[in-house]
């Protein structure tokens, strides 16, 4: 079956001298893996618009028994350039694609994730400024969207809260041994985040330990609730971000 639809390229690999097998979400049939033949070829029509984070409108193939279908053509919706620019960008970029990658299973369709992963990469490239506190604030959405959402419960004059694994609850208590004690900070970031979709959430400063503490409790969360959820390989470069933002 001949399809045109939009796909986000969340991942490329290199095949044989001159293909890409690449991994995108796309709209009509979930995450699959396309082949895209003699791109690296400079006179071909693919060559230079296949990157990883762009949006395209795309044509192929589509079988669901195979495990790879042909790309046959495509053109950029929205290019991922303003990312090669943009170091801090490029970090959150990767390990959000990432955790999208682990959160969607071969052929799902998932609409609402796809259309937040299209809202979000445009904005993260034309925002006018970026934080770390992008990342985990796109976890926490990432798992309302795809039905594991945090629940907040706790009273909002408490200073701190704890992250309860099981249940997915904000709560003044710890519920079992699989519980986190949050920061007054992470609280209040989660707590927004939970309530508002509002720019103001990057105003509350995380440090860097702390960024980095709620990004593995939100990690750990996601493990126990998805099946195969592995660590990202793009956590290097996240980390890479934080370090020379300190």
């Amino acid at each position: 079956m001949i399809t045109h639809t939009r796909v986000i390229i969340l991942r490329m690999i290199d095949y044989q001298d001159s293909s890409f097998i690449l991994t995108v979400l796309s709209e009509e049939h979930g995450k699959i893996a396309l082949i895209a033949k003699g791109a690296k070829r400079p006179k071909n029509k693919l060559s230079g618009i296949l990157q990883v984070g762009s949006i395209l409108d795309a044509v192929y193939y589509y079988k669901q028994t195979r495990g790879v279908q042909t790309l046959t053509e495509a053109s950029t919706a929205y290019s991922a350039d303003i990312f090669r620019k943009h170091f801090d960008r490029a970090a959150i970029l990767y390990s959000v694609l990432e955790l999208l990658g682990q959160l969607v299973h071969e052929h799902e369709v998932n609409t609402p994730v796809f259309v937040f992963a299209e809202k979000f990469i445009q904005w993260l490239g034309e925002a006018e400024e970026v934080h770390p506190q992008i990342f985990p604030y796109a976890q926490i959405r990432l798992a309302e969207i795809t039905g594991i959402g945090l629940i907040d419960t706790h009273q909002q004059e408490t200073t701190y809260a704890y992250l309860n694994i099981t249940s997915g609850n904000i709560s003044d208590r710890s519920e079992d041994e699989m519980s986190y004690k949050l920061s007054e900070n992470q609280t209040r970031f989660i707590s927004l985040a939970l309530h508002s979709k509002s720019s103001s959430i990057f105003g509350i400063m995380l440090e860097n330990g702390e960024l980095k503490q709620l990004v593995h409790h939100l990690d750990v969360y996601f493990k126990y609730h998805i099946d195969g959820y592995k660590e990202r390989k793009s956590d290097a470069i996240f980390e890479q971000m934080l370090q020379v933002n300190s």
